[in-house]
Order: structure tokens, then sequence, then C-alpha cells
């Protein structure tokens, strides 16, 4: 029987980075995947391959629409997707090897398979048994679904059909106005798709400043992209070539019915945990169906810790690198530390919209007093001359302290651009601090310094 140190059970961004920092802090590590390769879910059939073709997909649209502006006469590319899904695969290969070249060089065990906790300091992989004195979840998310709605991955999809159809469909119905269906309707309605997108609330991506939410769709709409809102989907049925969707629409409960090539279901993920084991050890679940943990990601089981998509708090990469760095320092006896209140948010279409801290609403439900800086791109002489020029940075500030409580953009690059804000909100900064440091001229960047005058005694391009 091996004993470890620590086993991290999955080799998704939580627990693979968990892993690697539990080996640098000198603790024999062990990690499971029952994949193929390293990355789970983000690296393998979600963030990476996405953004992949979100990026082959944008380039598409700038040979289409400003190559000939810009003076490049060459006739428009055509699409070849076979090369495209290559392009996509290839992307992913150089990732996963890449965390494999890194579990070499930290001495870290990979073990492949399933697992499941058979009990505190115990788990089980098929018929091999493994020891250890700490145990973390990280084993991620899997695609939910709706009633009356069944994925076959084929012509009704999740994101991960999506990532690998066949062939371009020329009309998608996409369930679900958020980040993921926002993101790859984004991608098949530039590769020429007809994509229509049915979402329950009267709003696209819930949780983010209405403002930008507001903006956001108008964009996207005027980029081709149609919108039913207000709907709640009845079902989803499919022949052999259509899919079907019927929805009621919440204003007259009046029933509809829209068919397409594929149905794209995008109605969010949900923790999995099912394989694990958990109900046996009467390891605590939320409301929701979350694994409940303390402030040290520790489970109710001594030892037993959990980070990523399985907990609390948005399903992000990022935060499940953050946590998966946390828990490894708490199991070597250091303090690890997590800012839930400073964790970016993005969305990378064209343009980019990303978000962190407090939405302007959010902020006026509070006690405090609140002042708001706000600069349009279309002052911005980098993002003029790059065709780049809708959208705006948003920056809310404690009216008192100028202490910034939220920012969001949306713009050319603003998945890159909020990290400054961040930044800022970490330590404390006021609007004036970052008003005051110099930016580099022409750069998107000079739109935050000018939300940030905004804030104060007024943007110079505005």
């Amino acid at each position: 029987m091996s004993k470890y140190d620590v086993i991290v059970i999955g080799g998704g961004p939580g627990g693979y980075v968990a892993s690697i920092r539990c080996a640098q802090l000198g603790l024999k590590t062990a990690c499971v995947e029952g994949r193929d390769t390293l990355g789970g879910t983000c690296l393998n059939v979600g963030c990476i391959p996405s953004k992949a073709l979100l990026h082959a997909s944008h380039q598409l649209h700038e040979a289409e629409h400003n190559f000939e502006k810009m003076g490049l006469m060459a006739k428009p590319p055509s699409v070849d997707w076979a090369k495209m899904q290559n392009y996509k695969m290839e992307t992913i290969d150089a990732n996963t090897k890449g965390i494999e070249f890194l579990f070499k060089k930290n001495n870290i065990d990979q073990l492949r398979g399933w697992a499941s906790i058979s009990a505190p300091g115990r788990v089980q992989i098929d018929e091999k048994t493994y020891d250890a004195k700490n145990v973390i979840i990280a084993s991620g998310s899997e695609p939910s679904t709706i009633p009356n709605v069944e994925i076959d991955e084929k012509i009704i999809v999740s994101s991960t059909g999506a990532l690998s159809l066949s062939k371009i469909p020329k009309k998608m119905t996409v369930i679900g106005a958020g980040v993921i269906g926002l993101e790859l309707g984004s991608v098949y309605a530039r590769l020429g798709t007809k994509v229509t997108i049915i979402e329950y609330l009267d709003y696209i991506t819930p949780g983010m400043d209405k403002e930008v939410q507001k903006s956001f769709q108008r964009i996207l709409k005027k980029q081709g992209i149609s919108f039913i809102m207000g709907a709640a989907v009845q079902s989803a049925s499919k022949t052999k070539s259509l899919g079907k969707v019927k929805y009621k629409l919440n204003k007259d409960e009046s029933l509809h019915e829209i068919d397409g090539d594929v149905v794209l279901v995008a109605t969010g993920r949900k923790p999995n945990i099912n394989r694990l084991g958990l109900d046996k050890l009467n390891i605590e679940l939320t409301e929701n169906g979350q694994i409940k943990t303390d402030s040290k990601w520790q489970t109710n089981i001594p030892n037993i810790y959990a980070i990523g998509d399985v907990i609390e708090g948005p399903m992000l990469a990022h935060k499940a690198e953050d946590e998966g760095m946390a828990v490894a320092e708490q199991i070597a006896g250091k303090i690890g530390h997590v800012n839930y209140q400073v964790i970016p948010s993005v969305i990378y279409t064209a343009p980019e919209v990303a978000s962190v801290g407090l939405t302007e609403q959010q902020a006026k439900k509070s006690d405090r007093s609140i002042k708001v800086g706000k600069f349009m791109f279309m002052g911005n002489g980098r993002a003029k001359a790059n065709f780049a020029a809708d959208g705006f940075v948003k920056i809310i500030a404690d009216n008192e302290s100028d202490r910034i409580l939220g920012a969001h953009i949306i713009g050319p690059a603003a998945g890159d651009l909020i990290h400054e804000l961040c930044i800022a909100m970490e330590f404390g900064a006021s609007a004036q601090d970052v008003a005051l440091t110099c930016h580099a001229h022409p750069t998107y960047s000079e739109a935050i310094r000018e939300a940030a005058l905004a804030c104060g005694t007024g943007a110079i391009h505005a």
C-alpha cells in the first residue's frame, strides 16, 4: 500500500496547482485523474479549447470586415473546419503536456483512474488502495441540464459537444445567456451560423453590472446574435438532423417552438462529486449540493479538504488555483489565504467583458456613499485604430475614502486590463492612486486611468 502526505483527487486547475504547491513545500504528493490527460475540464473541454476557437473566429471576422479598411486586399478566407479543430487540439496538447512536465519536475505521482474515498485518509482507485495523511477533493464540475432536455452530444449538446461538432451548423439554438452560451454562441455566429439564444431571465450574464449587461447585449445583437429573453424552456427534442426547442414566454405564457441543426444546453454546471463516496463518510454538503468547508477549506472530516468547483463560490479556474495554493500552504503548516473580494470574472467574446468587486447596484445597496467614473473606449486612440472602440471602463469608488470598490470593463483586452484594478483593490488603492499613475500612450490601459480620473475632477478625453 502506497502512503502519501497528500493525495489530490482531480487534475484540473485546482488539483494540479494544489499538487505542485504541496510538492514544492516538501510533501509527498499524488494526484488522481480519471481522464487520459491532466488539466481537467478547463484545459481539455473548456477554457482553453473555447479560447482557441474564439481566437480563430475573431481572426475570420477581422479578415471579413476590417482587412480592406486597412488596405489588406486579399479575399476573405474560407473556413476549413477540420484544420480549425486540429489547431484546437494542438493547443490542448501543448498545455496538457506542460502540466505532465511540471509533475515530473516536482516528483508528483500521477495515479490514473476514478477515485473514491473509502475511509478518512484512504483513497480507492479500482482495486488499489492508497493511504494519505491528507486528501484534497478537487474533482471539478460537469454540465447541468434542465428537465425534458436530454443531451446526446450530437444534436443536443453540452459545451463539450459544442467544441467538437462534426461540421459548422447553419442554425444553432443556445439555451442560457451565461458565459458559456455567449462565448460559444459568439464563435459560431462569426463562423456563419445563425445563432439564437434563449434565456429565462430578462437580462444576460446574471450577476454582472446592469449597465454592462445592456451594453453587452446590444453589441452582440449588432454582431448578428438573436435573443429570446424571459423564456422558460419546456423541452428539447431531436430528429435525425434537427433539434427542436419548445419554450414559454414568461410575460404571457404563450408557447413557441424554434428549431436548429444544433441545440447547445448552456444552463450552468454542477459539482462532480457522485463517484467520491461522500455519503458513506457523512461529509456535509450545502443546500446547493456543494461540499461544505470551513475557512481553511477543510470538510467536517479532519484532514479531508475540498477546493474549486465542488465548494461554494464562482466556478472559475483561477479561483480554484488560488484555493489550491492556499490549501497546500495550510496543510504544510503555513497560512493559506484567498481574497474572495478580488477574484475577477471574464467573458472572452469580442469585445471581452471583465469585472471585479461590487457592481453599481450592489454598492448602492450598502450604506456607503459611492461615486462612479466611466470612460468610453471611443475616446481611446489605440482602440479606435484597432477597430475596437465598443465598450467602456467603469470604476465604482467610495465617495468618502475614494477607495475602489469594484470595476467593470467591456472592451478590447478587458480580461487583461482588469488586473490593474484587481491589484489596486488588493492593496486598498484609491481611484486617485490609479489616476496619478502614468500609463503608456497609446494603450488600451489609458481608458482605466481616464475612468479613474472621472471619479475625481473628470476624464481628459471625454
